[in-house]
């Protein structure tokens, strides 16, 4: 069997390795010409965490991850409003929390890919025409795959869901913000957020720093912005929304890189009312974008990348593995999304009212008990469908056909 899948982050390597550790033939196509710098700060926990671990990447995941150990919310002048610890996160969960880099939660990814994985950068898709046998993939370069499976996860500006389920604007919900992130190297700053997320006590944007290694520092921003269309120059627009923030932030925007060195988005959620048909499936952001609201994306993508391919192994038929793969994880996306929209008016105040609530649940949630409510709320239900399938009996036979 040969499974052919767009698009090498996070999703989309995990497919693959989940794929071809079942014996299927991948190959993998990503539009960009290397792995990508920029990326988030990733609070990873949760069917994600558990995936990692059945497929063996979860130790290098914590040789890569960062020590972290509360996050604290600044004012102007520096003075810490509110704070909570990070073991409030890691106890309820019973430790199985880690923060990553996105980068490098994709090198570990990639590093865990079988020998056999044909990963192929700079292949942009232009077309796919799924048959009942199988299903071909064009690439801009001229060059054609035929396969038993097309696996999308090419992000939440998909280009396989556009090519066979139809334009972007059917299925992405605009929620109300642009984010950007990026890193720069400044030792003084990185010695002074180190070990900590750093985030400014603001109403309607927010910027947060972390320091990593060798001097360099990580940078988050959201800001509200009723206009999801996104500016022609993104060092301009952070600027220009962020310069009001005070403590490091003059500093911070004044080290910003090149636009094309800033990941800058909109955030928001892809809804669906199916991520397969014939013999193309959609997995991560490109089906089920949960948005940083969430905070669950990179685990999602991977948990739903297992999930997926281990109904391939179960199932008699394609068809059969992409049903049971939708009635199975669809609840706990739709649980996620819900908890965006739960949560959108904590993670950034747009009033002075509903910041001064924030920096009050934060202390209450120091209490003991209050942190499994908190993890509740951020997270929304932890589901055990990656669980199951790990500890389940190996299948005999062949993958599904």
């Amino acid at each position: 069997m040969k499974a052919v899948v767009c698009g090498g982050g996070i999703a989309g390597l995990a497919a693959a390795q989940c794929l071809a550790r079942l014996g299927w033939e991948v190959v993998v196509l990503e539009r960009a010409s290397a792995p990508r710098a920029q990326g988030y700060m990733i609070d990873f926990m949760g069917p994600g965490y558990d995936a990692a671990e059945a497929m063996g990447v979860l130790p290098r995941l914590r040789e890569l991850g960062c020590d972290v150990e509360e996050a604290g919310y600044y004012d102007e002048s520096g003075r810490q409003r509110a704070m909570i610890r990070y073991d409030a996160f890691a106890k309820p969960v019973g430790g199985r929390l880690l923060s990553i880099m996105r980068p490098d939660l994709e090198t570990a990814l990639r590093e865990s890919l079988p020998e056999e994985v044909e990963l192929r950068f700079g292949a942009e898709v232009v077309g796919v025409s799924d048959g009942a046998e199988s299903v071909r993939v064009d690439t801009a370069d001229g060059t054609s795959f035929e396969a038993d499976l097309l696996v999308g996860a090419d992000g939440v500006h998909s280009t396989v869901r556009e090519l066979v389920f139809g334009p972007e604007t059917g299925f992405l919900k605009y929620l109300g913000f642009h984010t950007a992130a990026y890193t720069f190297e400044d030792p003084e700053v990185q010695a002074l957020v180190r070990d900590r997320f750093c985030l400014s006590d603001s109403i309607g944007a927010e910027l947060g720093c972390y320091g990593l290694r060798n001097g360099r520092v990580a940078v988050f921003a959201v800001h509200r912005a009723a206009d999801p269309t996104l500016p022609e120059d993104r060092v301009a627009a952070l600027r220009r929304e962020y310069r009001r923030l005070g403590w490091v932030a003059p500093r911070v925007l004044a080290a910003c890189p090149p636009s094309d060195e800033v990941y800058y988005d909109q955030v928001a959620q892809i809804v669906m009312p199916r991520w397969s048909g014939g013999r193309v499936v959609l997995v991560g952001d490109a089906g089920y974008a949960v948005s940083l609201l969430a905070g669950m994306g990179a685990s999602l993508g991977i948990g739903g990348a297992y999930v997926l391919a281990e109904h391939l192994a179960r199932a008699a038929t394609v068809p059969e593995a992409l049903e049971n793969y939708e009635r199975l994880w669809r609840p706990v996306v739709a649980d996620k999304q819900a908890a965006a929209h739960k949560s959108a008016r904590w993670f950034l105040p747009r009033s002075r009212a509903e910041l001064l609530a924030r920096r009050a649940a934060l202390r209450l949630f120091r209490l003991p008990g209050l942190n499994r409510f908190l993890v509740k709320f951020l997270s929304g239900k932890q589901t055990a469908v990656v669980r199951a399938l790990a500890s389940a009996p190996d299948v005999a036979g062949s993958p599904a056909r």
